[in-house]
């Protein structure tokens, strides 16, 4: 048997592997950059290696509030992910009744995500000055990424619950369980690794989310925002090692959201 493998199978491992030095590249030149000595420069070639910038990173920058804004930042997060998962999961639940306008309903969850950010930040931004409410990231800025986490959220919640058993919940009703016991201790533990799935896209969407909240933020930036302007003044690798410390931070934030996925999949196996 000839073992020789087509020439399509090389091309598709060329293009695969640029995709993934396009995907990841960045990343990683940042993260290479921010070990730069402490004279190094924004660019290659490095000029030494030490953690000096990211002892720099934590003492007080001459421009820009880094972890004001980190905090806000998580803050708005953890406020976003909790309003997703519990909206989500009362849209998941009121969806499995076929109610009169779900289609006009389900349409207009969604139809953010086709417009696009800037105009929905604008939008927000104008909707707050016309009601003459402060335009503050812990409220329209709040709003504005919400537009963006629930229509995930409800997708997730929609396709969770199109392959739901409702014997489950007939056999808890027939044992004399109400509705409300049924949902905690049958519906809950079951769906419960989906709900961690929309908790994380609730909150990584929104820890870096930018064109949203550009105009919703206030006089208080997020760290986004905070980087982004930044860019135009800060002239040294620390703004390399805030990039490598903030992509250390979301994948921290993703183990500890897989870890806690693992030991709820392992509690919860309904047999059939």
């Amino acid at each position: 048997m000839d073992s020789k493998r087509p020439l399509s199978f090389y091309l598709l491992a060329v293009f695969f592997a640029v995709f993934v030095l396009f995907l990841y590249g960045p990343t990683i030149t940042i993260a290479i950059l921010s070990f730069q000595g402490p004279h190094g420069g924004l660019t290659f070639p490095m000029n030494g290696v030490s953690t000096h910038w990211f002892k720099e990173l934590f003492q007080q920058q001459a421009v820009g509030d880094i972890w004001g804004s980190f905090r806000r930042s998580f803050g708005l997060g953890v406020m976003v992910m909790v309003t997703t998962v519990v909206v989500s999961l009362m849209g998941g639940l009121a969806f499995r009744k076929h109610f009169r306008g779900s289609a006009i309903v389900f349409y207009l969850a969604i139809a953010s995500l086709i417009i696009p950010s800037i105009l929905i930040s604008l939008g927000v931004g104008i909707l707050f000055n016309i009601l003459d409410w402060d335009v503050h990231w812990a409220s329209s800025g709040f709003g504005s990424q919400l537009t963006w986490t629930l229509p995930f959220g409800l997708l997730i919640m929609f396709a969770v619950f199109n392959r739901f058993d409702s014997a489950y919940e007939e056999a808890a009703r027939d044992l004399g369980a109400t509705s409300w016991q049924t949902l905690r201790y049958i519906v809950l533990p079951i769906i419960g690794p989906s709900l961690i799935g929309v908790a994380l896209f609730g909150f990584t969407l929104s820890y870096d989310e930018f064109a949203r909240t550009l105009l919703t933020s206030g006089t208080y930036n997020t760290l986004p925002l905070e980087i982004y302007g930044m860019t135009t003044s800060v002239t040294t690798p620390v703004l390399f090692a805030l990039g490598t410390f903030t992509t250390v931070f979301s994948f921290i934030v993703i183990g500890i959201f897989a870890l806690i996925y693992k030991l709820s999949s392992k509690r919860v196996k309904p047999s059939a």
